[in-house]
C-alpha cells in the first residue's frame, strides 16, 4: 500500500516532467540555432543572366553605314564574390584589338534600381580575349580594379520584360576627343542590348558617339562571333 510520502513524491515528479516539456515547446530557438536564409534577388539575377554572352551590331551596320560592326562580349567572373562581368568591345574585323575593356558589377541600389558599376582594369592588354576563359581572372581581384566615378548606369525593369536606364546627367567625366563628360543610355532585352554612348564638351555639344541613336547589339553564340574559333 502506497504511503502519503510516496504519493506526494510521484505527484511532484510528474509535475516536474510536464513543466520541462511545456518549457521545451514554448522556449524560442536561440539565435545560434537559427539558420538565416538571405532572400534571392530574382530581378537582379535575371538582368545578370541577360547581360551574359556575345553580341554584335552587324545587322545594324549592314542597314546603316553610319554604324560600325562592333562585337561585344560579356562573361561572368568571380562568381563567389558578386555579380561581376568582364566586358570587351572591338570592331568585329579586329577583335584582337579591343577599344574598350571593363568590368561591370551589378548591384541593387534601391527597391527599383540596379546599378551597373563600371571599373577599369590594370594592364588591360593582358586580358584581351579572356572572355573565352573567364577562370583566368582568378589571378586578379576586385580590389585591383579602379572604379569610374560617376559612370554607373542605373537600370530599372520595364513592362516589356527588359531593363532600361542611364548614367546620371554630367556625372561621368571624360576627356576623350575634347569631351568634358560622357553619358550612357542602355536597354537590355533577352535577345539584344541597345547602348548609346555619347561625349559632350563643356558647352553641351556632342563631340563623339553615335548621333542618330544607340547601337543595337544582337545576341549571338561566341562561335558565331568568332568563326575562326
Amino acid at each position: 500500500m502506497r504511503t502519503l510520502p510516496n504519493i506526494l513524491g510521484i505527484f511532484l515528479f510528474l509535475l516536474t516532467v510536464m513543466s520541462c516539456k511545456e518549457q521545451a515547446q514554448t522556449e524560442p530557438v536561440s539565435d545560434e540555432a537559427q539558420t538565416v536564409v538571405e532572400p534571392k534577388d530574382a530581378v537582379l539575377d535575371k538582368l545578370f543572366t541577360m547581360m551574359q554572352g556575345s553580341f554584335n551590331s552587324g545587322k545594324q551596320a549592314q542597314a546603316d553605314s553610319s554604324y560600325f560592326d562592333i562585337s561585344l562580349h560579356m562573361a561572368p567572373i568571380w562568381p563567389e564574390q558578386g555579380n561581376f562581368l568582364y566586358v570587351e568591345q572591338a570592331v568585329s574585323a579586329n577583335q584582337d584589338q579591343p577599344y574598350r575593356q571593363r568590368v561591370y558589377k551589378l548591384e541593387r541600389m534601391d527597391d527599383t534600381r540596379i546599378g551597373s558599376i563600371v571599373y577599369e582594369i590594370p594592364n588591360d592588354s593582358l586580358w584581351i580575349g579572356k572572355w573565352k576563359t573567364p577562370e583566368a581572372f582568378s589571378s586578379l581581384s576586385p580590389d585591383d580594379l579602379e572604379i569610374r566615378q560617376g559612370c554607373t548606369v542605373f537600370l530599372q525593369a520595364t513592362a516589356d520584360g527588359g531593363f532600361s536606364g542611364s548614367t546620371n546627367e554630367m556625372s561621368c567625366l571624360s576627356s576623350l576627343r575634347g569631351a568634358s563628360y560622357a553619358t550612357s543610355k542602355v536597354s537590355v532585352y533577352a535577345d539584344r542590348i541597345e547602348s548609346w554612348d555619347q561625349g559632350f564638351d563643356a558647352e553641351g555639344n556632342q563631340v563623339w558617339g553615335a548621333e542618330k541613336g544607340g547601337y543595337v547589339f544582337d545576341k549571338a553564340d561566341a562561335t558565331e562571333s568568332n568563326p575562326s574559333e
